[in-house]
């Protein structure tokens, strides 16, 4: 019974989110009452590239209130339940974030690399007004960091963070 449901659930979490690289499913019972009714805890744990891992459980009390007689196949269910919808929130925010990166260009100003610091990694541009805008190696885009020379036209997305203002995404004027 588990086996197949569990199989059959994480290839549904895998169709939801296609860039999973480990699922891990266990099953705990926590300590017995005297009618042994105490549901199992199902944890389970995606791997996710670019993030630290979700991890899905639900604590016996959730069971109890969704389930009349809440037994290991509902434990499962609805942990893979959950897992779901989490994976279905993560993919939207992402598809969000990419659909707003494709918007940058309503965004995007033209500067030009006025200092490098390559040992750490950062550098400033001149902004279209004059200003100096700090920005981080990790900010390209397109081109080479490490190509960088003062005076190359670069286009820009400013961002407020932190620290300040800074050019979130850098790519090469032509890269």
């Amino acid at each position: 019974m588990g086996a197949g449901t569990h199989s059959h659930a994480r290839r549904g979490t895998g169709e939801i989110y296609g860039r999973l690289i480990s699922c891990r499913v266990r099953v705990d019972q926590r300590a017995k009452n005297s009618s042994d009714t105490i549901p199992p805890v199902v944890r389970i744990e995606l791997g996710i590239p670019g993030r630290k891992e979700l991890v899905v459980s639900h604590e016996p009390e959730h069971l109890e209130r969704k389930f009349q007689r809440p037994d290991l196949r509902n434990a499962i269910h609805e942990a893979f339940r959950i897992a779901e919808r989490q994976l279905r929130d993560l993919k939207e925010q992402r598809e969000r974030r990419t659909k707003e990166q494709h918007h940058d260009s309503e965004n995007q100003a033209l500067g030009q690399v006025a200092e490098l610091t390559p040992e750490k990694n950062q550098g400033f541009l001149i902004t279209n007004e004059g200003s100096l805008l700090y920005f981080h190696r990790n900010a390209m885009l397109s081109g080479d960091f490490d190509q960088l020379r003062r005076g190359d036209e670069v286009y820009y997305v400013e961002d407020f963070g932190d620290t300040g203002p800074s050019a979130t995404k850098v790519w090469v004027k032509g890269g």
